[in-house]
């Protein structure tokens, strides 16, 4: 995929050299109005015509045939045959004792020429256009040396170097300029155009403010034991689904049903630790823990219940496979930050609260649940919690854990034909997670939001 910021600076460069085309064109004009080309008129008339004609070529290319790079190397070559036809007026087209004088503001527009290949910013091409003027006009000058001094070689050589020579070699010491920033341009440009696909390829797990943790390099990165919200998601029976359906179909579910959970997990500040098959496993709090992380986890938690069902419906609808899907959530202290391990490093969290995140969820599967929710998230909640038809269980023993743990969750419908009304859950009355009631009985936490 091409970066869009390459694309907005190729697209912003081609305007500009454009428009310095015929900034160029109105400089050649009026130096050919202004006068000071005796015995050149003939030749500046034709070059101006001809870079006329060459820059709306230039221009039609740019609009029409973009992806034809070779034709703005032609018309660089063709500009470079130009300048190197006003120098042939100059230096070889007059008479054999005339005084060449190298000096005459006509001689400008190779310097203009060179200076407009340069604002392209492209190296190759400031070698291919200074290449042809200086082997031009030092081929010229050796021509003019040996016309004029025959007598012996330190003659030759006394002609030949010369002021005019000197104004070559300045032409060349412009050029080398140039190209040296055309370089340094192209490095910052690689360099930009890989931090922007680093920057995209960030954004698909992280959020903005982590991306830009990332990019910066931040303390935030290192490994250390902080608080954070974990959740996982999974969709039910989706393996099943995945040993008998084509692959492209395999393919397009899988991308709806992560682009859905991912944005919904940026939308509330979330990070996506990792995608696992269907399976997501998600961080609030990490890199960098905030007051209410547990409240974002939670809010995030009951829109993806609502997100899911309404995409699950939305599948039957059309025929496609309608897939449920149950969320754990948890919080606890992690290790989290860059885990190097060796040839790949990877910014994660580990620790007992994923583990006990990750059984929530597969609990959420044996209760019948949406989703299932530790009290000790609900403990951490800043504001009341939100409205909905929690039903709690206490001591619930997790697989590998000693000790059990009271849990929150919200029970799947019960006797509804999803095609027909799959908006409720099991009370009798029907609702979505976005039209909660008033609990059954409220989980510990604050009576009152501060954050």
């Amino acid at each position: 995929m091409t970066s869009s910021l390459s694309a907005q600076w190729d697209a912003a460069r081609e305007i500009r050299s454009i428009l310095l085309r015929f900034v160029a064109f109105a400089i050649l004009l009026a130096n050919l109005l202004l006068g000071g080309n005796e015995g050149a008129e003939r030749t500046h008339f034709i070059v101006v015509i001809c870079y006329f004609i060459i820059s709306v070529a230039s221009v039609a290319t740019a609009r029409y045939l973009p992806s034809l790079s070779w034709l703005k190397t032609l018309f660089v070559v063709l500009d470079a045959l130009l300048v190197a036809l006003i120098l042939y007026a100059h230096i070889l087209g007059g008479p054999v004792t005339e005084n060449h004088n190298l000096t005459t503001t006509s001689l400008v527009v190779a310097f203009i020429l060179l200076n407009h290949v340069g604002l392209k910013q492209d190296r190759r091409l400031v070698l291919v256009f200074s290449g042809i003027v200086l082997v031009s006009w030092v081929a010229m000058l050796a021509v003019t040396a040996a016309r004029h001094h025959t007598a012996d070689a330190m003659s030759l050589l006394a002609a030949f170097f010369n002021q005019d020579l000197g104004l070559t070699v300045s032409f060349g010491f412009t050029a080398f300029a140039i190209y040296l920033l055309a370089r340094d341009h192209d490095r910052t440009r690689k360099e930009a155009l890989r931090a922007d696909k680093h920057r995209l390829n960030l954004s698909r797990f992280f959020s903005p403010l982590v991306v830009a943790d990332l990019q910066e390099g931040s303390s935030n990165l290192d490994l250390e034991r902080r608080n954070a919200a974990i959740m996982f998601v999974d969709l039910r029976d989706f393996t099943s689904f995945a040993e008998t359906a084509p692959a492209r179909e395999l393919a397009l579910v899988l991308a709806e049903y992560r682009h859905l959970v991912s944005g919904m997990i940026f939308q509330h500040g979330g990070t996506v630790d990792k995608f696992i098959g269907d399976g997501v496993m998600a961080v609030f709090g990490q890199p960098s823990p905030s007051e209410d992380d547990a409240d974002r986890a939670l809010a995030c938690a009951l829109d993806l219940v609502d997100a899911l069902n309404d995409w699950k419906n939305h599948s039957m609808r059309n025929g496609s496979p309608a897939l449920k899907a149950g969320i754990g959530l948890h919080y606890g202290t992690v290790v989290g930050g860059v885990l190097d391990s060796g040839c790949h490093s990877e910014l994660t969290v580990i620790g007992d609260a994923v583990n006990v995140a990750q059984r929530l969820e597969t609990l959420a599967k044996s209760l019948d649940a949406l989703l299932v929710v530790s009290n000790a998230l609900m403990a951490r909640l800043l504001c009341p919690v939100p409205s909905a038809l929690w039903i709690p269980q206490n001591s619930v023993p997790l697989p590998g854990r000693r000790f059990p743990i009271d849990v929150w969750y919200l029970r799947r419908e019960a006797g509804l034909d999803p095609a027909e009304d799959s908006s409720g859950y099991e009370t009798g009355v029907m609702q979505t997670a976005l039209q909660r009631s008033s609990f059954q009985s409220s989980p510990p936490g604050p009576s009152v939001c501060t954050g």
